[in-house]
């Protein structure tokens, strides 16, 4: 079975990664960089996904040797003029392993905190990049359009989840079952694009 590395050691998004590919290119196994050998990984300094999903992605493949995939995606809130955008994972500026999703969502709140209903739009966006040994590199786009909610909503998903329901549902993604999830989500979306290829270029 060919291996392909996912470039992040966020354990949730590699467990959905895999769910998503694993019906589309079912001879390919996706591993984290917690089953190849450890590398400096290089700051998100790009300006956008695309530039970050490539930086992470090309790194990868450097260190490993390996076809590499690596996503960069965010939240785009239209009354804050797009952003977080790629700064969404750092917002707050608390550490992901020290609360930061929780201050991210807090801060959020706070800053749309007067905002009425019909101005509270946003998108997640994702970039997926695949970068492999023969130098080829793909990048693929997806999108997912709402709007923020006042409260948490839901124990799933990770990240902004719980303040995002999806366009056409009252719930948030948090509270939405996996398979439904990945069916609209920016990730799996994009996902759904770079499945043929990671299959073209690794079968």
């Amino acid at each position: 079975m060919s291996r392909v590395v996912l470039a992040s050691n966020n354990a949730k998004k590699l467990v959905e990664l895999q769910r998503i590919l694993a019906p589309l290119v079912p001879d390919v196994e996706v591993v984290g960089l917690s089953d190849v050998a450890s590398y400096d990984e290089p700051a998100e300094t790009e300006a956008t996904f695309e530039g970050n999903a490539l930086l992470k992605a090309r790194a990868c493949l450097q260190a490993t040797g390996l076809p590499s995939l690596a996503d960069d995606s965010g939240l785009c809130v239209d009354a804050l003029n797009g952003m977080p955008g790629v700064l969404s994972a750092r917002w707050s500026g608390v550490p992901k392993d020290q609360g930061g999703d929780r201050a991210n969502n807090d801060l959020l709140l706070k800053q749309l905190g007067d905002v009425p209903d019909e101005r509270r739009g946003a998108r997640f966006r994702c970039a997926v990049a695949l970068c492999t040994p023969d130098g080829a590199e793909v990048v693929e786009l997806g999108e997912m359009v709402g709007r923020i909610l006042w409260a948490e909503q839901g124990e799933g998903g990770f990240g902004y989840d719980p303040l995002f329901a999806a366009e056409g549902y009252d719930v948030s993604t948090a509270e939405l079952p996996a398979d439904e999830k990945d069916r609209i989500s920016h990730r799996g979306k994009a996902l759904a694009l770079m499945a043929p290829r990671v299959a073209a270029a690794l079968t």
